[in-house]
């Protein structure tokens, strides 16, 4: 479905003051990821499986990959604790958390399941001319938030030696942290190509890892596998 076939309506939230200033747990070991899980509740084009799958994720980081909880903070609108309500404010403030004092031999995840929607590009360091985003639960009031913000913040303070994971489950997610190189697949019988987006701007880490698994390519909405967004991403 065509996403600009429907007209959104802003939705309202009665958030106190304080809401947005709400600080995440101290940093904890050397292990530490943000999931981040949308579902848009109330809106023509909600999504269903948001929430559970970052909850799924966070039971494989700590079960299965060693990851303590007390080092995995979860945003989602199921979430008691009102910085964990994500919001833009909260989930840029969960940004900052996630590098907050990053060492060498730290491994990040990062993790986002909502929608997710392209803004044309500003300052000419996109091969296609637009900028990936993501869209916070209160985005229809207080925006989205660009490709180009969340590389700045979880990307390039990463020091030699840390590693970033991105999982991105979401619509024009191809290049969501604006990472120099672009490995495609080109058929599932697993012959791939690498583009270089390098242009303008430095794109990168201090000498840090990231890789980022993208549910589909940048130019393109997400109907199938990962992300459940057969209703289309908002319109911009």
């Amino acid at each position: 479905m065509n996403p600009h076939a429907n007209n959104f309506q802003p939705q309202q939230f009665n958030m106190s003051p304080q809401m947005n200033n709400m600080l995440p747990p101290a940093v904890h070991g050397r292990k530490r990821a943000v999931l981040y899980g949308i579902t848009y509740r109330g809106h023509p084009k909600s999504l269903k499986g948001s929430t559970n799958d970052v909850l799924s994720m966070r039971y494989f980081l700590v079960e299965k990959l060693g990851f303590p909880n007390t080092s995995v903070l979860v945003l989602t609108e199921d979430e008691r604790d009102l910085y964990k309500y994500p919001t833009k404010a909260n989930i840029r403030s969960a940004l900052r958390w996630h590098v907050h004092s990053c060492q060498p031999g730290d491994s990040l995840v990062f993790h986002y399941s909502g929608h997710g929607t392209r803004v044309r590009d500003q300052d000419g360091d996109e091969i296609d001319g637009n900028d990936e985003s993501l869209c916070p639960v209160d985005y229809e009031t207080e925006g989205r938030i660009l490709d180009d913000e969340i590389s700045n913040t979880i990307v390039r303070p990463l020091p030699r030696g840390a590693t970033l994971h991105g999982i991105i489950d979401t619509c024009f997610s191809g290049t969501f942290l604006d990472l120099p190189f672009l490995c495609k697949i080109i058929s599932m019988a697993g012959y791939f190509m690498w583009e270089d987006h390098r242009i303008s701007s430095y794109k990168g880490t201090r000498e840090g890892i990231a890789i980022s698994i993208s549910a589909c390519e940048s130019k393109f909405w997400r109907y199938n596998g990962l992300h459940r967004c057969s209703n289309g991403c908002p319109d911009l």
